[in-house]
């Protein structure tokens, strides 16, 4: 009996080939239809989503919305801020003492609750003993097992750092887990960046297939510069809101207050936020070129106008340099 060995070759060609494809797929863009919008949150490390959301969570509740609020940034800081600074037991280690000790995690081990707000913390590793996108991953695992999908809520916000690449953080968009992505970003390079990145991911999975969109950005502490208004324009998705760069929210955060409340002068604000979010379809971005992203910004701002020189040889060698005799024939003119 002869056996039918594949030409592997063959084989490892056609499938490179096949990833080298661009598929033509336009997918629908509209309202999300399911009665649970999840929405994933994305922005620079500091640059206020987790003041966002604990306000736009807390406002939301307020409206009468069921509303649960999951921290999926290991510096566990969006529950702080809902909680007083109080810090909340995260999934991750929450799990690990459990496991240790033979017992199972039920859901009031780590989901609490105030104004009508239900939050969590994914949490992550300790310093240096372990990768932060593979206990995003293990969290989610969790929660499926504690009955997420059974779950009775108007809004799942996600709160997620941008700054991070990997695919745990890039779950929501990657695995179709969110039906739209928040932005979060100010009037400054670093944090509009970010926001680009994010974007070119969304689009990277639209390409192969994906529903996830960008429902808009959020501009924190904006001091009317409009760099980020211009980047909304240009990468085609709608501001929600422009939250002012005011003392006042400055100091409230700090202390760990709400202001996402009917009792505070900001109330109309966040209110605002959470209709443009319940009706923001999730649209399709289109990134920047890092040139583009540039050009939102003056010269003096960015050093944009820097031309590029390149090094040589004899730069890397420095002080090791040896000059060789080439072996090139040059030919004396006749």
């Amino acid at each position: 009996m002869t056996l039918d060995i594949p030409n592997l070759k063959d084989f490892d060609q056609r499938l490179r080939d096949e990833a080298h494809e661009e598929p033509n797929l336009e997918i629908p863009q509209g309202t999300p239809t399911k009665k649970t919008q999840i929405i994933a949150i994305y922005g620079k490390g500091g640059i206020g989503k987790s003041f966002t959301l604990a306000n736009l969570s807390h406002m939301m509740a307020e409206m009468g919305k069921r509303v649960l609020l999951i921290g999926c940034d290991p510096k566990s800081d969006t529950t702080s801020l809902l909680f007083g600074g109080k810090a909340c037991p995260t999934i991750i280690e929450t799990s690990t003492r459990k496991k240790l000790a033979g017992e199972e995690v039920k859901i009031g081990d780590v989901c609490f609750k105030r104004g009508g707000v239900f939050a969590m913390e994914l949490g992550g590793p300790e310093v240096g003993r372990g990768c932060g996108g593979r206990g995003i991953i293990h969290g989610f695992e969790l929660l499926e097992k504690l009955g997420f999908h059974d779950w009775d809520f108007d809004y799942v916000l996600l709160d997620f750092l941008g700054d991070v690449v990997c695919g745990g953080f890039g779950l929501p968009i990657a695995r179709d887990m969110a039906q739209k992505v928040i932005l979060v970003a100010s009037n400054d390079l670093q944090s509009l960046y970010v926001a680009n990145n994010v974007c070119s991911a969304v689009e990277y999975f639209r390409r192969l297939g994906g529903n996830v969109g960008i429902a808009g950005l959020v501009i924190n502490k904006d001091d009317g510069t409009g760099e980020a208004a211009a980047f909304a324009e240009s990468v085609k998705i709608p501001v929600l809101a422009a939250i002012p760069q005011d003392d006042d929210l400055r100091k409230k955060s700090a202390n760990y207050q709400i202001v996402g409340s009917y009792e505070s002068q900001w109330g109309p604000m966040f209110a605002a936020l959470a209709d443009a979010v319940a009706i923001a379809p999730p649209v399709r971005p289109a990134p920047l070129t890092q040139d583009g992203l540039l050009n939102l910004f003056s010269a003096e701002s960015t050093g944009k106008d820097f031309v590029l020189t390149p090094a040589t040889d004899a730069d890397m060698r420095g002080k090791n340099l040896v000059l060789k005799k080439s072996l090139e024939v040059v030919y004396d003119d006749v």
